[in-house]
């Protein structure tokens, strides 16, 4: 349980580490890109300010070249014509600079190409004018049109120029609109993220303060748990121990030095140091034990017996179990127990036994004696009794006849009671074989040995059809014998008995007098009749053994009969009951399980 709750909070913590750091990555992402942009940004601010200045260059030569041009025209200095003669150059050098930082698509590329044409085509038109100056011909027509275009190229280069700071500086504009965009976006989406980390920040906290919690609370339980476990290990008398196959290692616990008859840590732990306290006559199988524990995972209870310092004999009985690892790492964990108490109550109840088996011979024996050699000479009185009678009656006082007829009925009811208490006898016989057995039979049979009771009080017997149910057959016969013949006995004078015997099959959970039992379902089998009955009060003595609550004057038996009921349902693990009211009747519940 603890194991599984720890678990999940370490996948809870590690699902929290990986979102933060998911996290992380993208405020890394978005920061990286947010700089990248505002980087490039500045290199197309950078790249347009370098285009328009460059741009502005070439219109500055081409004005000071056309400047020069004009004014050598006029004076035919041939001084001014330094600024044109430089201008080319100039030129040059700014339109190789512009092809090299204007690289903003395929329109502005076109435009350096025509904006080069112009400039070639004006340079051209200077190189022709120069021409007709040289041979004095400025006020021909040819050199008017040539002056003429050399403007219209002029205007051509500026508005082409113009077009060429335009077009970056839309470009510009468009970049900074991006850009201004993402950075609205950004410092939002940062803000949120930095945000949702900060809760899975405290979240992680919370947990890891309530793990924490927990962990401090388990450890007091451990430790608590470890005590008990100590002091259970000393009252039970356990030792524990470690064997670390692969590293060779053993760990004693300290009640494992104690089981062997020396102080905790009194000797290193290793297998040559325990075995040397192994009787010798058990070493053997010992190690053969504990080599199986290597081969198989687990094995039975084994016993052995050892020796401490003084002398003292223990007998042990161990048991290990071999457990691997994730790393694939052995050991074998095992406990050892002193069972020599146990083994010294197991010989105390070995001899008990003895004596009980003796007992039941004498028993046995007893049983025999009383069965033959008693009821021999009781057989003998009576039949002297009898010829007493037969001879001797009319020659007796009347306080000798009394007395012969005290004889015999004695001698008939120590005849009863040696039957009853053979009966009661067999009932305790271990050999007892439960058979399938159709309970109508038996009822039956029952009723056939009270035949003559029956007709002579004319009683009215009744009975629902039973069940077959898996009993001792001739216990149950006597049971329903015993329960018939008590109805019959204590039944009115002057009223036949009725006899009513009745079946069903009940829940154990539908009946107060089934409290505290094994099974289920139950066959309910009541005898009930409308005989002398008897006092509530006295439901539980009439099954104890000699137990009357008549006077043997006014009804025979020898209150042994309920006692073998008794005797006979509980061995057939069931319940019997007793319910009476005097003058009304008797009820008999009879439970045995289905």
């Amino acid at each position: 349980m603890i194991r599984k709750v720890f678990a999940k909070s370490a996948f809870f913590l590690r699902i929290i580490f990986v979102v933060g750091l998911f996290l992380i990555l993208i405020i890394g992402g978005f920061t990286y890109r947010h700089i990248y942009n505002l980087t490039d940004s500045t290199k197309q601010v950078v790249s347009t300010y370098k285009v328009n200045v460059e741009l502005e260059k070439v219109i500055s030569y081409l004005k000071d070249a056309e400047n020069g041009h004009r004014n050598y025209i006029l004076t035919k200095d041939t001084t001014y014509l330094e600024p044109y003669l430089s201008a080319r150059e100039k030129v040059n050098e700014s339109f190789a600079e512009l092809k090299e930082i204007a690289n903003h698509g395929e329109n502005q590329e076109e435009n350096l190409k025509v904006l080069s044409k112009y400039i070639d085509a004006l340079f051209t038109n200077f190189s022709e004018t120069s021409t007709f100056i040289s041979g004095d011909e400025t006020l021909s027509e040819a050199f008017k049109t040539n002056f003429f275009e050399e403007k219209i190229i002029m205007d051509s280069i500026r508005q082409k120029v113009n077009e060429m700071i335009d077009f970056e500086n839309s470009l510009l504009k468009k970049h900074q609109e991006q850009y201004q965009s993402n950075l609205k976006f950004t410092p939002l989406f940062l803000y949120l993220v930095l945000l949702i980390t900060l809760v899975l920040i405290i979240i992680s906290y919370y947990k890891i303060n309530v793990d924490f919690k927990n962990i401090r609370l388990i450890n007091s339980q451990l430790l608590i748990f470890k005590e008990a476990a100590v002091q259970l290990e000393i009252i039970g008398k356990h030792g524990n121990w470690v064997w670390h196959i692969d590293k060779e290692k053993y760990t004693f616990s300290d009640n494992l030095y104690r089981v062997l008859g020396e102080k905790p840590g009194s000797f290193v732990p290793t297998f040559e140091n325990f075995i040397s306290f192994v009787h010798p006559e058990d070493k053997e199988k010992f190690a053969k034990d504990v080599e199986d524990m290597m081969k198989n995972e687990d094995l039975p209870f084994i016993y052995y017996r050892i020796v401490q310092k003084d002398g003292t004999i223990k007998h042990i009985k161990g048991y290990g179990k071999l457990l691997i690892n994730n790393e694939g790492e052995k050991r074998i964990v095992g406990n050892i127990t002193d069972i020599s108490d146990e083994i010294e109550r197991f010989l105390e109840i070995e001899e008990r036994n003895l004596e009980l088996e003796k007992n039941n011979a004498e028993l046995s024996e007893f049983n025999y004696v009383a069965s033959h050699d008693l009821q021999e000479p009781l057989r003998k009185i009576q039949t002297f009794i009898s010829r007493l009678e037969e001879k001797e009656a009319k020659n007796l006082s009347s306080f000798g006849s009394q007395y012969l007829e005290r004889i015999k009925v004695s001698a008939t009811r120590m005849r009863l009671l040696i039957d009853d208490l053979l009966q009661f006898s067999r009932t305790n016989k271990p050999d007892k074989e439960f058979v399938l057995t159709n309970l109508n039979e038996l009822l039956e049979n029952a009723k056939q040995d009270v035949t003559e009771t029956i007709l002579e009080k004319k009683a009215i017997i009744t009975n629902d059809v039973l069940p077959t149910v898996l009993v001792i057959p001739f216990q149950v016969h006597q049971l329903f014998l015993n329960l018939l013949s008590n109805s019959l006995k204590y039944s009115k004078t002057a009223e036949a008995p009725v006899i009513k015997i009745e079946y069903s099959l009940i829940n154990s959970k539908d009946d107060h007098n089934l409290i505290n039992v094994s099974k289920s379902n139950y066959h309910k089998i009541t005898f009930s009749d409308n005989g002398i009955g008897f006092e509530q009060q006295y439901a539980e003595q009439i099954f104890e053994l000699f137990n009357r609550l008549h006077n043997k004057q006014e009804y025979s038996g020898t209150g042994v009969g309920l006692s073998i009921c008794k005797k006979i349902i509980d061995n057939h693990n069931g319940v019997i009951t007793a319910q009476g009211e005097p003058q009304v009747g008797s009820i008999f519940k009879i439970y045995l399980p289905e």
